[in-house]
């Protein structure tokens, strides 16, 4: 298992600064990767290429681009123009944001996920493999009948070989269709205690491509927030907003995928009292509401020693890659968050 850094989405809380500071830190550290998001504020791309010219080895993630935001070549040539421009370290991490998102900031409908996702990655990698790009699909066609539009290929070329995908997915069948169609898995609110179904997913859907779910194919890399203090009690409150946000706000009542996820691990009265508290507007009450035990299977929160034990479980359920947020006061905080994992690992 190695370690990477999540610097989430750019700007919020933190400057350039002490985002950057974080990065270079670990890439001393020898961390394996930095990855970063974006939902309706900075976007993944224009920070990873900022960071591609302050860095020199760690490997540069996008978690996510957005499918809705971006055609299948416009990804492609944005991962290939990364790839470049960092010298091979890009790792494209894509998805389906959520219907909020993708309709109310895109403009684009949200349905026909599986489909539309298994028709943008095979696209994104004829492209990226410099193939002509000729598709016929369900969701798209390229190029579109009856018009001028022609047959194009990259015109540049990517330095990897073959660049990873990973997909990030929450819901069932769509972590099936990524044991199915991609090199890794960028799971949110990971809980090592429950990996057996989610195992079970990936290679169900490994199966259908004849193809097996281990360490050298295929990267389990889940997105986990940190807070390593003596009180544990302080450490679960720094990981409550985001949390709540997830589980109670991000969605609506009929869609939500974290809390639909919460369910799954058990915590059904949990999850809709905290979304009905946040939708309320009763924020603080849904942070409240959070079971410990639920915080603690999705984090890596409390004293070094636990945090010790919690590594292990990661470890054993087979993660491949994990991208820690640190979450702490200060910036000198954060960084001793990561050297005190990269000591523990």
């Amino acid at each position: 298992m190695r370690l990477a850094l999540s610097v989430g989405y750019w700007g919020l809380g933190l400057s350039n600064e002490d985002q950057l500071e974080l990065v270079v830190a670990a890439e001393e550290l020898d961390y394996h990767s930095v990855w970063t998001a974006e939902a309706y504020g900075s976007d993944a791309a224009t920070v990873l290429g900022w960071l591609a010219g302050k860095t020199s080895k760690i490997k540069l993630g996008s978690a996510i681009f957005q499918m809705p935001g971006r055609s299948p070549a416009m990804t492609a040539m944005t991962a290939a123009t990364l790839d470049v421009i960092s010298g091979g370290r890009m790792l494209l991490g894509i998805g389906s944001s959520g219907p909020q998102v993708a309709e109310g900031w895109h403009g684009e409908r949200f349905g026909h996920q599986l489909q539309r996702t298994r028709e943008y990655v095979a696209i994104v990698r004829m492209a990226l493999a410099r193939e002509r790009v000729k598709f016929d699909g369900e969701r798209y066609t390229l190029p579109l009948p009856d018009g001028p539009g022609k047959a194009l290929k990259l015109m540049i070329s990517p330095v990897q070989e073959r660049m990873p995908i990973y997909l990030a997915a929450t819901g069932p069948k769509n972590t099936a269709l990524c044991g199915e169609i991609a090199d890794g898995w960028l799971p949110t609110f990971f809980s090592p205690e429950h990996v057996g179904e989610s195992r079970e997913l990936l290679e169900e859907g490994a199966a259908r491509a004849e193809r097996t779910i281990d360490a050298d194919s295929f990267d389990i890399a889940p997105h986990v927030m940190v807070c390593i203090d003596n009180d544990l009690d302080r450490a679960r409150d720094a990981m409550r907003p985001v949390l709540a946000l997830y589980v109670g706000g991000m969605g609506s009542r009929k869609q939500n995928f974290y809390n639909a996820l919460v369910k799954r691990y058990g915590f059904e009265e949990a999850a809709q009292e905290v979304q009905e508290l946040y939708l309320g507007g009763k924020k603080e009450e849904a942070m409240a509401a959070l079971p410990g035990e639920l915080i603690d299977i999705t984090s890596l929160c409390g004293p070094r020693e636990r945090i010790a034990e919690r590594l292990e479980l990661y470890r054993s359920a087979g993660v491949g890659t994990l991208v820690v947020s640190p979450h702490g006061a200060t910036g000198e905080q954060r960084i001793a968050m990561l050297r005190t994992l990269a000591e523990l690992l």
